[in-house]
């Protein structure tokens, strides 16, 4: 589908105005800089608002709109990893910011707040305003809400019936963000923290577990004072809390195993799921990704727009199983699955893949832990890292076709024609540019087995750890197929890093058919190397990128274009990429096993590589620049690199 002219000139002018569009379900979303839109502007858009709603919901926006540097606007990025119908991805800390609305709770009366965090609050409510976030005043962003006491509250209110529980403000669904400050808890609190417990598992135990987080905070938010049981929905709204400065938490000298147990307990006991630590000179900020990254407190600017926004924009949630196609395989019948297993175990020596923990040996009270299992979708542990193995890629007919071929091609729906077209049996050809050349190369579909979410990275069972992601018109999970009379019971969930996973094997494909054509494996650790571990036929990028969390689409999309711009800056065959996320970890793709496991043990004998965020900031642009310069050898030829590539294919799994 085109736009009319009219229409496409129309969005080319507000595009170079300043004016921002996107659609809210069936609403045009505008925001444009004071004075831009006069009373014509105002008119041509009210004229054009269907088609313009049409482009932005399908991807057939004019192709000098938000397009990326592969040649793929960031609408069909997002659907080629996420589905035909996903919503444009954002990645722009100064549209995200302009999409948010948060709230800052008042300070409790009489309390000794540490001035640092006052003085912190207040420099975040007018730095993110200037970026555009929206403020709420408290009393516009809450509504008053009616506690109930759970089994004895029916009886109460019949035998006193003008007697109610005083009414609490709580925050509004619409609100993304409240801010808080740590509250002492008094000793009163305590106590009636205590009965609410005892009340909430009777009520559980002849009522049943509240099926929403809503219902359980109802029950129990009359007692406590934490910012979640003052949310109207805490799964649409996060909490973000100011506190001091954990010093042990960002000291690099603290082994970053006793961090997770330091952050979960932080995080969990808190009920927030971003936590900022402030002292004089310094900023942390510390979500379920457990980083401990630090910022100076000169940078506050930049501590908001790269790693606050995109944090308070695209929260971590787990991928709920409706997003996939469901299905069954045998994990023993996988060479794949095989080789999974394999590398797990060897990768056990490195240290990288600490344990995960079990929300009941974190969270002690049975309603929180209610809370956080209605949060993660039913999930009962979390753990760091993943493993997994991209199958090769398969191709149904050529792989690669004539511009005069593609102009044959039919439309695909919810695709842009201009870069996805589809022949007569369903196959997708995509419009790539790799090198300034224009290639017109099959969408092929994408398979690769990982672990399972919680699962001991360092010894997957085969026969229940091992799930098969596929990524062909929409998303495929395959769960180990159990025998009719088995016992066994687990929790079998996908990853968080899901679209990360696929977003990879895909991009791979696309562009680096020599690292992905004979299946490759890919980890992804809390922690990164040094730009000096990186040798020859070896680069990274995404040190730019802002510091989405895991879970979300946004992340794979980062990593799709990070693949995009190593193979247009390098004119050699690379045995591995690394792809930096901010505040999260690393993930390392390579063209086999033994060559990844030799240069990680390499990298961990020599001290180049540490969980943790110590080593990111010597992964920058300019040190992935002066590394490329040293190592780079010269341009190769189309006939050496089909050599490396069926040497790849020949070499086998292991």
């Amino acid at each position: 589908m085109h736009l009319p002219m009219d229409t496409t000139q129309l969005i080319k002018t507000l595009n170079k105005q300043g004016v921002r569009l996107w659609a809210d379900g069936d609403k045009l979303r505008i925001d444009a800089p004071k004075g831009v839109l006069t009373t014509q502007l105002k008119a041509s858009i009210a004229a054009n608002k269907a088609e313009i709603l049409n482009s932005l919901l399908f991807g057939s926006l004019p192709s000098g709109n938000c397009n990326t540097p592969c040649g793929l606007s960031l609408q069909t990025v997002g659907q080629l990893i996420g589905g035909s119908q996903t919503a444009l991805p954002v990645i722009d800390p100064q549209t995200m910011a302009k999409r948010l609305r948060v709230t800052f709770r008042p300070l409790p009366e009489g309390s000794m707040i540490d001035p640092a965090v006052l003085e912190l609050g207040a420099a975040l409510s007018v730095r993110l305003q200037d970026m555009g976030v929206n403020i709420i005043p408290w009393e516009q962003a809450t509504r008053p809400f009616q506690p109930t006491l759970p089994v004895v509250g029916s009886f109460f209110y019949r035998r006193f019936p003008n007697l109610r529980w005083p009414t609490i403000a709580v925050v509004c669904s619409e609100i993304d963000a409240v801010f808080d400050v740590e509250r002492p808890e008094s000793t009163v609190n305590q106590i009636r923290s205590w009965i609410a417990e005892r009340l909430y598992q009777v009520s559980s135990a002849f009522c049943g577990v509240p099926s929403t987080v809503s219902e359980i905070t109802r029950k129990i938010g009359w007692a406590e004072d934490h910012a979640i049981q003052r949310l109207e929905d805490p799964t649409a709204t996060q909490v973000v809390l100011i506190t001091a400065l954990d010093k042990q938490f960002i000291n690099p000298a603290v082994p970053y195993i006793e961090k997770i147990g330091q952050g979960v307990e932080t995080l969990i006991s808190q009920f927030s799921e971003i936590v900022i630590g402030v002292s004089a000179s310094q900023i942390s900020i510390l979500n379920m990704n457990l980083s401990d990254s630090v910022f100076p407190r000169s940078e506050l600017e930049q501590f908001v727009a790269r790693s606050l926004i995109p944090k308070l924009y695209v929260p971590i949630a787990p991928l709920p199983l409706s997003r996939f196609q469901i299905s069954e395989y045998i994990p023993a019948e996988s060479p794949y699955a095989r080789a999974l297993v394999n590398l797990s175990q060897s990768l056990s020596t490195t240290g990288l893949f600490p344990a995960g923990f079990k929300l009941s040996q974190v969270v002690r009270r049975r309603s929180h832990r209610d809370i956080v299992s209605a949060i993660l979708k039913g999930r009962t542990g979390v753990s760091y890292g993943f493993v997994a193995y991209a199958e090769p890629p398969i191709y149904v007919g050529p792989k690669e076709i004539a511009a005069a071929d593609w102009q044959e091609l039919a439309a695909v729906e919810h695709f842009s024609s201009e870069e996805v077209r589809q022949t007569e049996k369903g196959r997708r050809y995509i419009r790539t540019i790799i090198d300034d050349r224009t290639i017109y190369q099959q969408i092929p579909d994408i398979w690769l087995v990982c672990s399972r979410s919680g699962a001991d990275k360092t010894n997957l069972d085969i026969s229940s750890d091992v799930i098969r992601i596929g990524l062909t018109h929409s998303l495929q999970l395959q769960l180990p197929q159990q025998p009719n009379d088995s016992k066994l019971k687990v929790d079998i969930r996908p990853s968080y890093d899901t679209y990360v996973m696929v977003a990879i094997a895909l991009a791979a494909a696309l562009y680096m058919p020599e690292l992905a054509d004979g299946g490759a494996p890919i980890i992804h650790f809390h922690g990164y190397p040094t730009s000096e571990w990186f040798g020859q036929q070896e680069s990274f990028a995404g040190y730019s990128n802002p510091a989405v969390p895991c879970g979300t689409y946004e992340s794979g999309v980062f990593n799709f274009l990070s693949i995009h711009q190593l193979a247009a800056h390098q004119s050699q065959c690379l045995k591995l990429a690394g792809l930096i996320e901010p505040d999260h970890g690393i993930n390392l793709l390579a063209d086999n096993v033994d060559y990844l496991l030799t240069r990680l043990r390499e990298g961990m004998s020599r001290l180049q590589i540490e969980l943790g965020g110590r080593y990111l900031p010597t992964l920058t642009a300019e040190s992935a620049a002066q590394k490329q310069q040293i190592t780079e050898p010269k341009a190769i030829t189309p006939q050496q690199r089909a050599i490396h590539k069926s040497t790849v294919l020949s070499g086998g799994l292991l």
